[in-house]
């Protein structure tokens, strides 16, 4: 009997391996057989394949034996995806369709029972990984998912809504089926106008080729003009989003820590082409993007009962965590004590190294994770050790205990730490309005082009011999870098990262040489978390 291949895609990670939907017609019990390591909801497409077939007026074979083969075998394959190459390989196999016509194009999709096509996730890592390829091949979606995989550069996408709109196109007798099938249309109930409350994301009926028009990036988030003193914050903040810094805000509850990370991703500069696609294909892979927030800095804020897994990704299939989900973004961390101790040291290898390995038994992944973390946390129990408004009620043991929650090697790790005092209310309320985010990104974009241009990558980025060769020293800024260091106690790292902000703030200050000055700021932000005597 009949052999039909059609050609579509798994997810591992932000790669889309190729997957060859083998169907097989033979004579004998009938049967419908699916093998190829399906997860649970891909062998459900039995069912849903077998209506969206009857109720479109399509006929399916049940009176033979039906062999789906998922290729290769080896390679674990989850979600609905499948569904639309599964029942055109059926069409082809039973001669409904001109299974020759297929090979130019690659096929996803969840079938409705009615036959109606609903998103898929990760189309738009789906067609990055085809671009990366430089796969000519053309990208058949559903409403929603085909809109989504557009927005990757040279990527041809079609959108089509119904099972019949598939079927129309590769139709095996065009002359006199194309009449029978606006019949089946008709008896199917479906059309190609718009039923009620529903929205078309491809615009006109039947297949369409999908025209993306990608959304200017927009910063609405709130305005750093509305926190009012905190100068030594404010001036962290802007340091921190110029170099791609980490940042500590250490303060009582009440100062401003929430509302000052809160408005750093507004201080950042626009992503570039690279960015953008690479943060949208990982929000794809959650089902979590969408237009509006094409170009925009993602920020992820996990509550602080979060575990390891759901920081770093994990799952089966792997999944990415809440530190991919802000690649190229920002993880707030608040009550960064709170977090479970094997979630903070999780964060370790990637705020080092910007990616993520994900290792299974049978499967290993590999997720990006360039993200800056901005941690806020009390000084203790209470909140009030240091403060000036309120008294502290713990005591040193307490507070020792609370401090140590952070590892030595994690704060190590992160460039700034930065103090965070209480106002009093009369200063707080007498306080004018600061400087509004759009002066200030305009300081961090002119500082974040000069480092780009003089050494290709952010100043945080900066290791080995790249640092020697772009840091810029002045005779006297090392020989303090150096008493400082050696009186401090600094780590080869924790050095490495002073003279890395230091580097920051000769940018802002349009300086090619990193002085004696910056260096000595630098320092102020390297303070390590203060024990009570």
């Amino acid at each position: 009997m009949g052999l039909a291949l059609v050609q579509s895609r798994a997810l591992l990670g932000l790669d889309a391996p190729r997957v060859t939907v083998e169907v097989h017609l033979a004579n004998g019990l009938p049967s419908f057989t699916l093998v190829g390591l399906a997860d649970v909801e891909v062998k459900e497409a039995r069912e849903r394949v077998r209506s969206a077939l009857l109720n479109s007026g399509l006929e399916f074979p049940g009176n033979k034996r039906i062999i789906v083969n998922l290729a290769p075998a080896d390679l674990p394959k989850d979600s609905g995806r499948f569904d639309l190459p599964i029942a055109l390989g059926i069409l082809a196999a039973s001669g409904q369709i001109d299974g020759s016509a297929l090979a130019d194009y690659e096929f996803a999709g969840e079938l409705s029972l009615s036959g109606a096509l609903r998103p898929v996730r990760g189309a738009l890592a789906t067609a990055l990984a085809r671009h990366r390829q430089q796969d000519g091949a053309r990208l058949v979606l559903p409403p929603g998912s085909a809109q989504e995989a557009a927005f990757v550069p040279s990527a041809q996408v079609f959108c089509a809504h119904h099972l019949l709109d598939v079927v129309r196109r590769f139709i095996a007798r065009a002359a006199q089926a194309e009449t029978t099938l606006d019949e089946t249309l008709q008896d199917s109930g479906h059309t190609d106008e718009p039923q009620a409350g529903e929205e078309r994301l491809c615009p006109g009926p039947g297949w369409h080729a999908v025209q993306p028009q990608p959304a200017a990036a927009t910063h609405s988030g709130p305005d750093l003009a509305e926190v009012r003193g905190q100068a030594q914050a404010r001036r962290a903040l802007e340091i921190a989003a110029a170099g791609g810094h980490g940042l500590l805000l250490v303060g009582p509850p009440g100062s401003g820590k929430s509302m000052l990370a809160q408005r750093f991703a507004g201080l950042l500069p626009p992503m570039n082409d690279d960015e953008a696609l690479e943060a949208a294909a990982i929000a794809s892979l959650a089902g979590r993007f969408t237009p509006q927030h094409w170009r925009q800095r993602p920020t992820a804020s996990p509550h602080h009962t979060a575990s390891a897994v759901a920081l770093v990704g994990g799952g089966s299939p792997p999944r990415p965590g809440e530190i991919s989900q802000s690649h190229h973004g920002v993880l707030f961390l608040d009550e960064f004590p709170e977090f479970a101790r094997s979630a903070l040291e999780a964060l370790r290898e990637p705020l080092e190294t910007g990616q993520i390995t994900i290792a299974r038994a049978a499967r290993r992944c590999e997720f990006p994770a360039r993200f800056q973390l901005i941690a806020a946390m009390n000084p203790c129990p209470c909140g009030h050790w240091g403060s000036t408004v309120q008294r502290c009620r713990c005591t040193p043991d307490k507070v020792a205990r609370y401090q140590a929650r952070i590892s030595g090697p994690l704060l190590d790790r992160i460039d700034l730490h930065v103090e965070v005092s209480a106002l009093p209310p009369e200063e707080l309320l007498a306080a004018r309005s600061g400087e509004g985010s759009d002066a200030v990104r305009e300081r961090v974009i002119q500082a974040r082009a000069l480092a780009v241009q003089r050494q290709g990558c952010a100043n945080h980025q900066l290791q080995g011999q790249a640092l020697d060769d772009h840091l810029g020293l002045s005779p006297e800024a090392l020989l303090f870098a150096h008493k400082a260091a050696a009186r401090l106690g600094w780590s080869a790292r924790g050095t490495h990262r002073a003279l890395r902000v230091a580097r920051t703030i000769a940018d802002l200050a349009g300086s090619t040489a990193v002085e004696t000055g910056h260096v000595a700021e630098a320092m102020q932000y390297r303070r390590v978390l203060r024990m009570p005597s």
